[in-house]
């Protein structure tokens, strides 16, 4: 009996352990020019900043899935026997984003190539989730991160928090009550970096647990149907992508 309780407690530590990623998604589907799927082909995604490529392949039904990539500017490319290369550029993936990428490929000779320079379709029809993704750069630019105990809150320093403000339906006061959509005070989920940083049941932690405004890249806040990986979350998801691995 103990060493089955060992096993499981070992079971469940594991598991608790495996944190909610904070990374985005590319997945779609090849096919030639008459609209049939092309299956076993090799794909690549390229992060257009730091060089790191990411190996994907198509499955019997031509789709394919490129998970866990860093948030980020990218490139795909895939190369087939008897198809010219293809490369696809200027695609973004958020954090905690499923961007869909579907890729036609022209019969030609391998050393001949096709680059689409294209932005992807902000519709999203891979989730359900309404998500609502905000740079460091916007907080930058717009009075929403001030100091004082008015507008920052009891500690006084500038706080990441006040992002909500961006964000319809949700009600604010610094260091003390987020509401968004009309869900219970503080019961939110912060993570950073894919690890739970949340401390909201009592009022005032927020300066204790919050992250420097200067090391944030992007916040991506989901606001409601989010996946159940990002369970025991009533009032949003707060995901928060730093830079300090950058």
């Amino acid at each position: 009996m103990l060493r089955r309780i060992f096993i499981v407690g070992l079971f469940l530590a594991a598991t608790a352990a495996f944190p909610q990623s904070d990374r985005g998604t590319i997945t779609g589907t090849v096919t030639d020019s008459t609209g049939a799927v092309i299956s076993s082909v090799p794909i690549q995604a390229k992060n257009s900043q730091t060089g790191v490529v990411y190996d994907g392949a198509t499955s019997t039904t031509g789709n394919y899935t490129i998970s866990e990539l860093p948030a980020g500017p990218y490139e795909i490319s895939v190369s087939a026997p008897g198809f010219k290369k293809y490369t696809r550029t200027g695609l973004t993936v958020e954090v905690a984003q499923v961007l869909r990428v579907d890729i036609t490929i022209e019969v030609g000779a391998s050393t001949e190539s096709v680059t689409v320079s294209a932005a992807a379709t902000l519709l999203n029809t891979e989730t359900g989730d309404v998500r609502h993704d905000i740079r460091a750069e916007t907080l930058d630019d717009l009075p929403v991160l001030g100091i004082g105990a008015s507008q920052a809150g009891s500690a006084g320093i500038r706080n990441p928090n006040a992002m909500v403000n961006l964000i319809p339906g949700t009600y604010f006061i610094a260091n003390a009550e987020v509401r968004i959509n009309g869900a219970p005070d503080n019961t939110q989920s912060f993570r950073i970096e894919g690890q739970d940083a949340s401390n909201t049941g009592t009022p005032g932690v927020a300066a204790q647990t919050q992250p420097s405004v200067d090391a944030i890249q992007e916040i991506a806040i989901q606001t409601s149907n989010y996946a159940a990986e990002y369970g025991q979350a009533g009032g949003g998801v707060f995901n928060r992508l730093r830079l300090l691995h950058q």
